[in-house]
């Protein structure tokens, strides 16, 4: 399954929200630097999925619109 989602680095708190046309937008206190931005969306989408982060494979790290693959 492959999803869409807007990442908005450097919030106040980590948030995950699901849009009504079906994308996400995920907020993470982590910078967007070194991967720790990527890292944190991929423990959010994992603890919202009920899944093991090795499942989430992000396709378009360097962008804030990401394309996530969930196996």
């Amino acid at each position: 399954m492959k999803i869409t989602i807007r990442v908005k680095p450097g919030a106040k708190k980590d948030f995950l929200e699901r849009m009504s046309d079906g994308t996400f937008v995920v907020k993470v206190r982590a910078k967007a630097e070194d991967g720790k931005a990527n890292e944190a969306v991929r423990e959010l989408i994992a603890d919202e999925f009920k899944i093991s982060k090795s499942r989430i494979k992000i396709l378009s790290p360097r962008s804030r619109i990401k394309i996530v693959e969930i196996e």
